[in-house]
């Protein structure tokens, strides 16, 4: 278990893709909800909170090595960890 799966608020930057550097399954495990200009979204592939940008499948669109294509939106970004219930602490910037 790394340290930041210890903590009560998702890392700065998450992505579920296994190729990622940002990708880490136990985090994954624990499931994160986010929360992108106020609205709870489920479709985010990857995510900064400091920087703060989403980015999300453009459709059915694959590039040349089958892969989804994917769009980044820039706005606040909210996460927490699902498994700590209502009360669960947020991670955002600022």
């Amino acid at each position: 278990m790394t340290d930041q799966t210890k903590t009560d608020t998702p890392p700065d930057r998450l992505s579920v893709h296994p190729k990622s550097a940002h990708f880490d399954v136990e985090v994954l495990k624990r499931g994160v909800g986010i929360r992108f200009k106020g609205k709870q979204r489920t479709d985010i592939e990857e995510y900064s909170i400091s920087e703060g940008w989403v980015r999300v499948q453009a459709g059915k669109t694959m590039d040349r090595h089958g892969n989804p294509l994917t769009l980044k939106l820039n706005g606040p970004v909210e996460a927490w960890f699902e498994d700590l219930g209502e009360d669960a602490p947020v991670a955002k910037a600022g």
